[in-house]
């Protein structure tokens, strides 16, 4: 294969990963010279969405491809200077993919772009064995060719038939599966954008209660606010049979959406409504359209599920607002400023109307998140309040599914496994969709070591969230079951679509470490660092990474930070502890895992999974950790 091309003044070196334009060297990312490579090198071929996607992700890839190959397509344009709207270069095939048209020139001067293949004439040769193909015809008699031409009719009517019959039959596919896009904000007023994002969110809420429909978690189809993609590339990136679209406008303390569902694979708009209501019955608007769309998919609702369905409260307008508000800015980031935020949005619903039990359950997913060593707050603190906060919400409704979750995240905390468990999978009886439950008991099954049971778990998490954090989570499963490679598939298709997701860049520098690739590690967590405000954790697999390249003062450095730091404030034990593993002090390792001990460490939940642990596993202080975390017995 040719290493280097020419079309127009550009040159394009595959070897090097080189584009110039005469002697001037142009920028262009790795994932755009990729795709550009691939359709230089098939120049002047038609290269499918479908091919483009396996080229540069590999297969069952579960990132927004078509959004990837857009934005990857408009840099090569933009370097090339290439006008979509008259193409010199890539010209786009609508619905199909994308064709090079420009001539190329390899560099041993063939022609890969305008090449013709010479079509050899068709000779029938004559055969000693017997008379020619055309002798046979003459000879055939006539009854023969009627008999067949009538046998070929017969077929061709009968397989026109039968398509007509699979065609008619399949014409409205049953609809198993759908996605509610976040809601348009008409209202004129951007400040106005969490209410649209708000209900969004209730209307997911809603559907996802019913088991028969699988229903996609708000995280994944956020990514389409504003989206210039159509309706059938949105179906097919999540997989889904109907899409909802639609839109609120806020007149006052009056409010008007407007849905509208459509087949996902024809783009078949087959139902639309308009609701207006008082802001005070929203709950009630929003129980009606999620009505509306149950009765028009015809998916099967038990009576249990109606009920849920249905239930409807008057909820004041300014207590809604400041929720809504809360959810906003907790959806926003993982930096503790937001979260923060959000903690003051729900108290401010809840001191206008103690009763409003959704904003309770916002105050436990709020403090559940300020407890990871992520962000790092005192765990002895934020978990009371977590506790307090949903155990208040399942008081005014013991049939609020996420308010389980977060319950039953510190129960798993505290090493209380058989009440982590009942509280996922009643969380799961309730809300059969609610992908935060399906991760959490992914992650009780891994603890256990039931790693298989686990990557399960975690791969139906993914169905119903495959933009958004299950896709890191089954990452960080994989990493446990040192499945690194797959493990890397997986963070990096996250990282395809959110290249400054501190998380997935986290998850990543603890897999290429544990792999022997320190070197590679180090920018991922730097920039991990960077975008999460030097969040605690991430530094302590710096350190570790910085030791496993040769780096050791600049681990040391790093470690000094976090010791400073610890001085002045809390700093997780579980950073200390990849940090001093790193460094191979596993003296001072184990002092920090005593230390981890008595503040309930998430880190200890890993104990019989993190790939870290792994050279002092034999060690008989680790041995009695285990037990001490009550991990040592089969569940």
């Amino acid at each position: 294969m040719a290493r280097q091309y020419q079309f127009d003044d550009f040159t394009l070196d595959h070897s090097s990963y080189r584009l110039q334009r005469g002697e001037r060297l142009l920028r262009l990312e790795k994932l755009p010279m990729e795709l550009l490579i691939l359709l230089v090198q098939r120049g002047g071929e038609l290269v499918s969405r479908e091919e483009i996607a396996e080229h540069l992700w590999g297969k069952d890839v579960f990132v927004d491809v078509d959004h990837s190959i857009n934005t990857a397509v408009r840099k090569i344009r933009q370097v090339l200077k290439d006008d979509p709207e008259k193409p010199r270069f890539v010209e786009t095939v609508v619905g199909k993919g994308y064709r090079f048209a420009a001539p190329v020139i390899c560099r041993n001067g063939a022609s890969v772009s305008q090449a013709e293949v010479p079509v050899a004439p068709v000779r029938v040769e004559k055969s000693a064995a017997g008379p020619s193909m055309e002798s046979q015809r003459h000879s055939m008699p006539r009854w023969t060719v009627i008999g067949a031409v009538v046998v070929l009719a017969s077929l061709i009517v009968a397989g026109v038939w039968s398509r007509g019959r699979t065609a008619k039959s399949a014409a409205h596919p049953a609809i198993k599966s759908i996605a509610v896009l976040p809601l348009k904000n008409l209202s004129g007023d951007p400040s106005q954008e969490y209410l649209a994002d708000g209900m969004t969110e209730e209307l997911i809420g809603r559907l996802a209660r019913i088991h028969d429909l699988r229903v996609i978690s708000r995280t994944s189809v956020m990514h389409y606010k504003d989206t210039q993609l159509s309706m059938p590339e949105i179906a097919r990136t999540l997989r889904v049979d109907a899409l909802v679209e639609g839109s609120v406008i806020r007149e006052g303390n009056r409010i008007r959406v407007h849905a509208q569902l459509i087949r996902g694979a024809t783009d078949e708009h087959f139902w639309s409504e308009t609701y207006d209501r008082e802001l005070r019955d929203v709950l009630a608007l929003e129980s009606d359209v999620a009505q509306s769309i149950a009765g028009k998919v015809e998916v099967t609702v038990t009576g249990q599920e109606r009920e849920r369905l249905t239930a409807v409260r008057s909820v004041p307008p300014e207590v809604y607002e400041s929720y809504l508000k809360g959810r906003f800015a907790l959806d926003k980031s993982n930096r503790r400023g937001d979260v923060e935020e959000s903690i003051r949005y729900f108290e401010q619903a809840l001191k206008i109307d103690p009763t409003f039990a959704p904003a309770y359950v916002g105050l436990a997913d709020a403090y559940d998140r300020l407890a990871t060593v992520f962000i790092g707050s005192p765990p002895w603190e934020m978990r009371p309040k977590v506790v307090e906060a949903a155990h208040k919400a399942l008081e005014l409704d013991s049939e609020l599914a996420e308010a389980y979750v977060p319950l039953a995240d510190v129960q798993q905390q505290q090493w209380q496994w058989a009440d982590a468990e009942a509280g996922y999978r009643r969380a799961l009886e309730l809300n059969p969709n609610d992908a935060a439950a399906h991760r959490g008991l992914a992650h009780w099954l891994l603890f256990q070591g039931r790693i298989d049971e686990a990557l399960a778990r975690s791969r139906r998490a993914r169905e119903l969230d495959p933009l958004g954090d299950s896709t890191t989570n089954m990452g960080w499963i994989l990493f446990c079951a040192r499945r690194y490679d797959e493990a890397i598939h997986e963070l990096r298709s996250k990282l395809a679509l959110r290249p400054d997701d501190a998380l997935a860049l986290w998850v990543l520098g603890f897999v290429l470490v544990s792999d022997n690739r320190p070197e590679e590690a180090i920018p991922v967590l730097e920039k991990a660092v960077s975008v999460s405000d030097r969040s605690p954790g991430i530094m302590g697999v710096l350190v570790a990474a910085y030791a496993h390249a040769g780096r050791r003062t600049d681990a040391l450095r790093l470690l000094a930070e976090l010791k400073t730091r610890n001085q002045k404030g809390y700093v997780p034990a579980a950073a200390f502890i990849t940090a001093y593993l790193g460094l191979g002090d596993y003296d001072e390792a184990f002092a920090w895992f005593e230390r981890a001990y008595q503040e309930q460490s998430n880190i200890l939940q890993f104990l019989k999974v993190h790939p870290f642990f792994d050279p002092v596993r034999g060690d008989p202080r680790f041995v009695d950790l285990v037990h001490r975390v009550g991990l040592d017995k089969a569940r």
